[in-house]
């Protein structure tokens, strides 16, 4: 099953939550700390604080110190992809490990040299790439789902995903 890590899901969370006080038209914009995002989205206080260290060192949002200090984006919400984020967090994106070169040019994978389903999963990993590269943060912030995923029974009439 693909799905996001934890981490990854609070970091989404909250470089939304930064973004909808930073840009949102209900409020004046403001920097916004820790414990107000964990307390919105219920999310655990500490491991919430390593995940936007990890974001401010990887340049998606910005540290501000002081008792009224916080987070704000570090570029507009309409420059920060949702892969760039996944990015920050996870490392590079990938549905497999043929894709995950070590440092010596090799990978981790055992079956890579005799593997018939690899060129078909690159195509797989490549068509999500594709799709969290092109959605921004600034879409997470509207109201209408970003894509349509069409049910198993329709897949085979050509339709899946669209946007």
């Amino acid at each position: 099953m693909l799905k996001f890590s934890k981490k990854a899901d609070y970091g989404l969370m909250a470089v939304q939550y930064i973004a909808s006080v930073q840009y949102g038209d209900l409020q004046k914009a403001r920097v916004v700390n820790t414990k107000e995002i964990a307390e919105e989205h219920h999310i655990p206080v500490e491991l919430l604080a390593k995940v936007l260290q990890t974001l401010v060192k990887q340049g998606i949002v910005e540290s501000h110190n002081g008792p009224k200090g916080g987070y704000l984006l570090a570029r507009n919400a309409r420059e920060i992809t949702i892969a760039q984020v996944l990015e920050a967090i996870e490392g590079p994106l990938g549905i497999t490990d043929c894709y995950q070169e070590q440092e010596d040019k090799t990978t981790s994978c055992s079956c890579f040299n005799h593997c018939n389903i690899r060129t078909p999963l690159l195509k797989v990993q490549d068509s999500i790439y594709q799709l969290l590269n092109s959605m921004t943060v600034a879409d997470m912030m509207g109201g209408t789902p970003l894509i349509t995923v069409q049910s198993l029974s329709t897949a085979g009439s050509g339709e899946g995903v669209s946007r």
